[in-house]
């Protein structure tokens, strides 16, 4: 045999030895295989969030919720049987009252929105019906402010019915406040 090949079958075959030894250097000190778990980025709410995470071999299923439960509910109830038997007599005092609210998280209680009361008003239509007393109230003061200022000195000096004209002259600049004043609230808040 000659030297170059001899020396090239034992450098190869060193080489394959050393190869076969890390190998089982590598294999020996090999951890079990771990499942990898997703790392899942939960969003962050409010206090009041919740959250169900399903998870699979094939994938993962996240169901998140903000602001849960949306609608808190209170119940109330009063009942009252009085049976006053006292010095003249007796009376009797039966008082039954049920009341059922529902509050957002915040505390702010649900007004229903378009849901109809028991006499067939909205919640719209009772913030109008609102909205509008208060601006007639405010355009009354207004009307009878301005009718004593300016048409009551006029009219108070007329003889034996002044004091009388007086009087129609602040009911009249109260009618026309609040005329005015439902006609402005009517066009600022849309009713």
């Amino acid at each position: 045999m000659k030297p170059y090949l001899k020396w090239t079958a034992i450098s190869v075959g060193s080489i394959v030895a050393i190869a076969h030894v890390g190998v089982l250097g590598h294999l020996i000190r090999r951890e079990p295989d771990r499942i990898q778990v997703p790392t899942i980025n939960i969003p962050r709410g409010t206090p009041y969030s919740s959250y169900k995470i399903e998870a699979g071999k094939d994938g993962y299923t996240i169901e998140y919720k903000a602001n849960d439960p949306a609608i808190l509910e209170s119940q109330r109830s009063l009942s009252l049987d009085k049976d006053k038997k006292g010095l003249f007599g007796g009376g009797t005092e039966q008082r039954r009252e049920w009341r059922r609210d529902q509050y957002t998280a915040e505390g702010v209680r649900n007004m229903g929105g378009a849901a109809v009361d028991g006499e067939g008003k909205s919640a719209k239509d009772i913030e109008c019906i609102v909205a509008d007393a208060g601006a007639r109230s405010q355009g009354a003061m207004a009307g009878s402010a301005i009718a004593a200022g300016v048409l009551v000195p006029a009219v108070i000096n007329i003889p034996y019915v002044g004091w009388l004209a007086a009087g129609w002259a602040a009911l009249l600049g109260n009618n026309i406040g609040s005329s005015a004043g439902s006609l402005v609230n009517s066009a600022i808040s849309d009713c």
